[in-house]
């Protein structure tokens, strides 16, 4: 038989036992809304360090741009006058034993000529002169320059060309920006044969994308995460200028690289603002 004292209990019970469960509910509610909170923070975070990171790099070539920028023309006009001599001494008859070691000067002051250029590029100050042009075309008459650079190591090129806008270009740049980009996937593959490199290019939303895929291992993460630095370099004789270039072009182009990678390759995206969507004139 419930007695008084009994009916008076249970209903303190149940106000307890809601007060419990709005408690619990509220401190699920401040976890929840905690755990958005410190999500968001991270992205946030996170898109700081890349910030960061941008800005840091691009400050980086635009010191060494204005250095080569300076010292580049005082560099270049002993190196042109000593290359001019050494091609009068290969016309020499007496000269004809030492034909090889002539030859081997002008390959290495041509080399160096063409670091100074690689160097000059980076300056971010650098005027461009952009004009109506379609990627596809640049590609096109790059075709059979880039499938000779490939099957210098036995391996294939394949394009993959969609109907894409007119952008507006520099069509020296992007063609250095796409040979850099060929040739950091060819050496990616080397050693390998029968692989294939895929150039595509296609539109996505208000972007023309530019996408350069190879069949490499790989790029190891603490590389990955300095990609872009200038003298970061992987390879014995590598000067580690062919990657920022490509930034740096990108750069005057309002454009940008992003990278995906993993065992079975690397693709490089480059992306273009499409002239109509970009409020920005050049």
């Amino acid at each position: 038989m419930t007695t008084l004292h009994q009916m008076s209990i249970c209903p303190t019970i149940c106000q307890m036992i809601n007060r419990c469960m709005v408690f619990l509910l509220e401190i699920y509610s401040a976890y929840d809304m905690a755990e958005r909170g410190y999500l968001e923070t991270s992205a946030q975070l996170h898109d700081l360090k890349k910030f960061r990171q941008e800005m840091s790099r691009l400050e980086q070539m635009n010191i060494i741009g204005e250095m080569a920028a300076g010292v580049g023309h005082e560099i270049r006009n002993p190196m042109t006058a000593i290359r001019g001599f050494l091609q009068l001494l290969t016309a020499k008859n007496n000269y004809n034993d030492v034909q090889e070691y002539f030859e081997l000067m002008i390959e290495e002051l041509d080399r160096a000529n063409a670091i100074i250029t690689e160097f000059l590029s980076l300056a971010r100050n650098k005027i461009v002169n952009l004009n109506k042009q379609n990627l596809n075309d640049i590609l096109e008459a790059l075709k059979p320059l880039l499938e000779a650079t490939l099957l210098q190591s036995d391996n294939y090129l394949e394009i993959q060309l969609s109907e894409i806008p007119d952008l507006l270009l520099h069509e020296k740049e992007i063609r250095q920006l796409i040979l850099n980009l060929v040739r950091n996937g060819r050496e990616a593959m080397a050693g390998s044969r029968g692989k294939t490199l895929t150039i595509r290019t296609y539109l996505e939303g208000d972007e023309v994308v530019l996408a350069v895929q190879d069949q490499g291992k790989g790029i190891e993460p603490h590389i990955l995460e300095k990609l872009g630095t200038p003298f970061l370099t992987t390879k014995e004789n590598g000067t580690g200028l062919g990657l920022p270039v490509c930034y740096n072009i990108a750069a005057h182009h309002k454009a940008t690289i992003d990278v995906e990678t993993g065992p079975e390759g690397t693709t490089f995206y480059v992306r273009f603002k499409h002239p109509q969507f970009n409020s920005e004139t050049v």
